[in-house]
């Protein structure tokens, strides 16, 4: 959708709310092209100098983030709606969407600090539109960063925001097949939630023929098969937050005790 991953979208009407540092010069690149390629690859070495001071600032306050990717629809924003109710982290959630501020509108609603980036037509979010969002964040008060990404199961993969873990939705409607057709972002994944698992009567999906592509793929996820409606699939949601946020907290204490 955008130019600077490859998406071949024109320029026109096309205003991203942050500074690539770069200008937007090809309508259609051509991804086998060289010239093409070191345009691109200077943008995303921009953007992970961005996204390594991300991580610095989240980090000085003592905030874990994640990334949670996957496409429209998959139960993003749902999922974070209803973690508020199994786990006593303190988070807050940055939202990436093309137009509109309803997610963040609906997180808001449920006493959840949330600040909304519209993209435009940008298909990701990077590291500098996370960038700006964080600073509206009372990150001393909280213990996560949830960066809601644009749904969209190609683009985000490739772009680094300053967040420490990958998690990747798919849900029960879009079909198992979804893993293999889309395998860079599921190679990335620390986790996958198989999320609206209360339809599997409804529809020929196999949870564990997807978990078993998941691990063909990145035999380090983990797989979790959730439900909102489902209490204890919820449970283990938080958990695994738990888990990674006690990691996290320990690794940071170690750098702080590590003489100068």
């Amino acid at each position: 959708m955008c130019k600077d991953c490859g998406c071949s979208l024109t320029s026109e009407g096309h205003a991203h709310h942050h500074d690539h540092g770069h200008d937007h010069l090809m309508t259609n690149p051509q991804l086998n092209d060289k010239k093409t390629l070191s345009v691109i690859h200077k943008i995303l070495d921009k953007n992970d100098i961005e996204a390594a001071h991300n991580r610095e600032h989240f980090e000085q306050h003592g905030v874990m983030a994640f990334n949670l990717m996957s496409s429209p629809g998959s139960g993003k924003t749902t999922l974070l709606e209803h973690l508020t109710n199994y786990t006593d982290q303190r988070y807050c959630v940055i939202e990436g969407d093309l137009e509109t501020s309803r997610d963040a509108d609906r997180l808001k609603a449920k006493g959840i600090n949330a600040v909304q980036i519209q993209t435009g037509s940008a298909c990701h979010l990077d590291a500098f539109m996370v960038h700006g969002a964080l600073h509206q964040q009372p990150l001393d008060n909280m213990d996560i960063c949830f960066v809601e990404n644009v749904g969209n199961l190609v683009c985000p993969a490739s772009y680094d925001v300053g967040t420490h873990k990958n998690v990747v939705l798919v849900s029960v409607p879009e079909g198992e097949d979804k893993i293999e057709k889309y395998p860079v972002m599921f190679r990335k994944a620390d986790v996958v939630f198989i999320t609206k698992c209360d339809l599997l009567p409804y529809f020929d999906f196999d949870p564990e023929v997807a978990k078993a592509a998941v691990l063909k793929l990145n035999p380090e996820a983990k797989v979790i098969n959730v439900s909102v409606k489902e209490p204890e699939s919820m449970k283990a949601v938080a958990q695994w937050f738990a888990t990674e946020l006690a990691a996290f907290n320990r690794t940071l204490a170690s750098k702080t005790e590590e003489p100068a």
